[in-house]
């Protein structure tokens, strides 16, 4: 029994293991379907499928240090002579912060076209794909695919004699069998083979992507703007004689809890309006095209300067008059004009604040978030309103209207400044100005978030403002918290991380003084041999193996486990997690006294010598670099493909602990240390 359970044990594992395996692009080609001479000049389409979420980089862009381009190699042969490049059909360029500039991918699906000129009748044409697919989260993955075309219907150019040549359709060499099965060969015009990705996609329930967490943070930023709204000019004086309209009536509370739920309503429609207009595409367009973010940066400027007090943005007064005759119809619908005046005429204030909202939504990835945002951003209103209607008492104890409500507008007005260079910004990156640099970014907002301190304890005025007679505890806790910031971002100038604001500044490549690369502590990019390949390095100081079997050996020579990390040049999360969650004292600490590490690079492409290539268990092709090399032991020991992904092994090459991927410091720490503890038993 015992050995029927291990049998039946082993054929599960074999049976997951297959069913973890992901193709993220399905590749195939296309020939033309009629005859040829020997002499034409022919196109040859290959096309990639990609599932969604996912994208497909191209054969070139711009960026130098980035990710994998999708490689076609094809193996020569007098029998046909390549004409100018391969060209990508349906790519379109892409900013990707973590490299710093445009990239160009495909998404659902892209195409590639080569020339080729037909020398023989029956042409060998023989083409290895290398690619890589990424999420939009940063994990990626690389994957191959072969083709032999010789489905061609070729003739002599003299068209005499020559019996046409006509070959079975593509032999498809898929990455987990040894033996192939031919398809058949399509009605259609062309001809269409499918290839199977390489078995380089292995899915696994390591979590590898990065978490979700910036829509909570986006919401939370839509409910503080609502509250912020509330104590502006344009609403915050009219707040007590709209709640003793409701106070003074019959069901007062119910007929307020109408108003604030027509606040949400009227402000929810209008995210939904922006849903609708953009989508999950447009949001890639917003995030990464240069026209949208100029627009928007122009808008933010404006919308500062509307603070500011240099003109107010408001609607058609004929508009305002004809929403507000529309609220003395009474009832429900009376209660719903009565809110849509509020907004209608609360515009000047609550406009740039909720456009602002807005426009950071359509940036994001979910279709729904700008809905979501409004909802947040107008339950303030709802809360408010409602809650004094119910307990009309506490309206006594809030302050009364006055010069600190200017105020109010004028720090948000310079916030709106702050905000729209993060617009120009990404402009910058795009085209490679190099004028709005990580210091020079920096340097505007501690200027900027500098003035709003000042501002806060009354050392700077408007024209529109009061004198400050003293300093209020609320001005003293503003201020302080604001100029507390300011000494964060100081060292910000010098090349300090400052991983609270890693989202809206610029990367750290662009710097162009960088102090802890000095002491030799940066986390730059890896640097680059003389032949212009960047050479694998490890961040923080820390001394480590680039291969494993020599980690292995040293690991037995000191006693201690071996820290595994498989790795990229071109991968996004693993320079996260080395920026964010490698540097933390009680990671960085582990990492240095207690283990032996081997950082791994899967697409190092130095070759192997000779006779160190082999033919992979695996998917029995060979492997001729380092990364090759790597990216196999990956698949092989430890059934996954993507990175970053760590392990913890004995010097003997055991698994000590369950691998993980993308996580936090804390739960890295608790990796650690439990393969630490169990290496010691």
């Amino acid at each position: 029994m015992k050995r029927i359970a291990a049998v039946l044990l082993l054929l599960v594992g074999a049976i997951s293991a297959f069913a973890q395996i992901q193709n993220h692009a399905k590749w195939s080609f296309e020939v033309p379907k009629k005859e040829v001479k020997v002499g034409d000049v022919i196109e040859i389409k290959f096309n990639a499928d990609i599932d969604p979420t996912w994208h497909l980089y191209s054969t070139e862009f711009e960026v130098k240090e980035g990710p994998n381009p999708t490689e076609f190699a094809f193996k020569p042969n007098d029998s046909y002579q390549l004409i100018g490049k391969i060209k990508p059909v349906g790519f379109h360029n892409f900013y990707e912060e973590v490299w710093g500039g445009n990239t160009s991918v495909a998404e659902g699906k892209g195409s590639f076209i080569q020339k080729v000129k037909i020398l023989k009748v029956a042409p060998q044409i023989e083409v290895a794909i290398s690619y890589q697919t990424c999420q939009n989260d940063g994990l990626c993955t690389m994957g191959t695919a072969d083709f032999k075309i010789n489905t061609l219907k070729v003739v002599a150019a003299s068209n005499t004699e020559t019996p046409t040549v006509e070959a079975t359709a593509p032999t498809v060499e898929p990455q987990v069998t040894e033996n192939t099965q031919p398809a058949t060969t399509p009605k259609a015009d062309t001809i269409q083979a499918e290839a199977t990705a390489s078995a380089e996609n292995i899915s696994s329930d390591i979590p590898v992507s990065e978490p979700e967490e910036s829509l909570w943070s986006f919401l939370l930023a839509c409910f503080l703007g609502g509250l912020a709204s509330i104590f502006m000019p344009c609403i915050y004086p009219i707040m007590p004689m709209t709640v003793s309209y409701f106070t003074k009536q019959e069901h007062g509370t119910g007929k307020a809890l109408v108003y604030g739920l027509s606040i949400v309503a009227i402000f929810t429609l209008l995210g939904f309006l922006v849903s609708r207009v953009g989508g999950a595409q447009a949001a890639n367009f917003i995030s990464t095209h240069w026209a949208p973010n100029a627009i928007f940066f122009v808008v933010f400027i404006l919308f500062g300067l509307s603070f500011l007090g240099l003109f107010e943005i408001v609607l058609p007064n004929s508009f305002v008059n004809s929403v507000d005759k529309q609220a003395d119809k009474g009832g429900l619908i009376g209660i719903f004009f009565m809110a849509l005046t509020l907004v209608v005429v609360s515009f000047s204030c609550t406009a740039p604040i909720a456009g602002s909202l807005l426009i950071l939504a359509s940036k994001g990835n979910e279709v729904m978030r700008p809905v979501l945002g409004m909802i947040f951003f107008s339950l303030p209103f709802a809360v408010v309103f409602t809650g004094l209607a119910m307990f009309p008492k506490f309206l006594k104890s809030l302050p009364k209207s006055g010069g600190w409500l200017n105020e109010f507008k004028v720090v948000f007005g310079l916030l709106e400044f702050a905000l729209a260079l993060k617009f120009l910004s990404n402009i910058d990156l795009a085209y490679q100005w190099q004028v709005l640099d990580r210091e020079v970014f920096l340097a505007i907002w501690i200027v900027l978030f500098s003035i709003i301190g000042f501002y806060v304890l009354g050392k700077l005025r408007m024209d529109k403002d009061s004198p400050v007679k003293g300093i209020t505890i609320p001005r003293l806790l503003i201020s302080s918290a604001t100029f507390a910031f300011v000494v964060y971002m100081i060292p910000g100038m010098f090349g300090a991380p400052l991983r609270a604001l890693s989202g809206w500044l610029p990367p750290e490549q662009t710097q162009d003084f960088y102090l802890t690369n000095a002491v030799g502590g940066g986390t730059s990019a890896p640097a680059l041999t003389a032949s212009g390949r960047r050479k694998p390095h490890l961040p923080h100081g820390l001394e480590g193996y680039f291969d494993y079997e020599q980690a292995l050996a040293e690991a037995k020579a000191q006693g201690k486990p071996v820290f595994i990390d498989f790795t990229g040049f071109n991968c996004a999360n693993c320079r996260k997690m080395e920026a964010n969650v490698w540097p933390q004292p009680e990671v960085l600490s582990r990492l240095k006294k207690d283990f032996v590490i081997a950082s791994l690079y899967v697409d190092d492409k130095t070759e192997l010598p000779k006779e160190e290539q082999f033919v992979s268990t695996y998917d029995q092709r060979e492997k001729t670099t380092i990364g090759d090399k790597n990216a196999d032991l990956q698949i092989t020991k430890f059934n996954n493909n993507a990175q970053p992904f760590y392990c913890l092994v004995t010097p003997e090459g055991e698994l000590l602990t369950k691998p993980v991927g993308y996580t936090s410091a804390e739960e890295f720490t608790r990796f650690l240390d439990e393969g630490l503890t169990k290496y010691k038993k």
